[in-house]
């Protein structure tokens, strides 16, 4: 089944916020109904994309400056728009991307510190334009975020063993990009999974009948 259009949906949060469950909960449902969608990672999404993730997640590479790592992500990011997300979109699929750029504003901007206009800026050079028509951003506690990846230490990437400080930052960042744009729908990761996915699925369908 093909929508009218072609709908970007992204999903946001801190690591171990959850997102990953909502967005296979999410891609369930479209499956149940028909939908026809595409469901890309970041970074990845490409052969090239691909490549750059086991750069950029590879904890022995902790030497990296946060100018080479936000270029990284946009490199990818390039790579997946021109090559999967705009044309899923244009023969009118829904898209579900498992971060997008609202990350890197997130965490290079507001957590590593680099500058919010830079990093907008090639945000919109990577995408040429493009943006979410709707993002989900599952909001927890930077506190509860880093409890629940304790349990699993031994698998962490090189941002997820950041640490407690990182997080806060990361989520006071998510939080102000929630406050400036309307595409953006807050949360609360600390809710039961089944009734964040009634209600990413219930917002879904306001956008797709605008």
């Amino acid at each position: 089944m093909h929508l009218k259009k072609g709908i970007f949906v992204t999903f946001e949060g801190i690591d171990g916020s959850g997102k990953s469950t909502q967005v296979d909960s999410f891609r369930s449902t479209l499956t149940d109904r028909g939908i026809d969608f595409l469901q890309v990672r970041e970074p990845g999404g490409t052969a090239i994309g691909e490549k750059i993730r086991s750069l950029l997640l590879d904890r022995d590479n902790y030497g990296m400056t946060s100018e080479a790592e936000l270029l990284l992500y946009e490199a990818a990011r390039s790579q997946n728009v021109r090559d999967v997300i705009r044309p899923a979109l244009e023969a009118g699929k829904v898209v579900i991307c498992d971060r997008f750029y609202d990350s890197s504003v997130a965490y290079q901007g507001y957590a590593r510190g680099l500058e919010l206009e830079a990093v907008e800026f090639l945000n919109r050079f990577a995408t040429r334009g493009l943006e979410p028509d709707l993002t989900f951003l599952l909001d927890l506690p930077a506190v509860e975020a880093h409890n629940r990846m304790n349990v699993r230490q031994e698998t962490m990437d090189r941002l997820e063993i950041e640490g407690l400080g990182f997080m806060e930052k990361v989520r006071a960042g998510y939080l102000e990009l929630a406050g400036r744009h309307p595409r953006i729908v807050k949360l609360d990761a600390m809710s039961p999974p089944t009734v964040l996915a009634e209600y990413i699925d219930r917002k879904f369908w306001e956008v797709v009948n605008t």
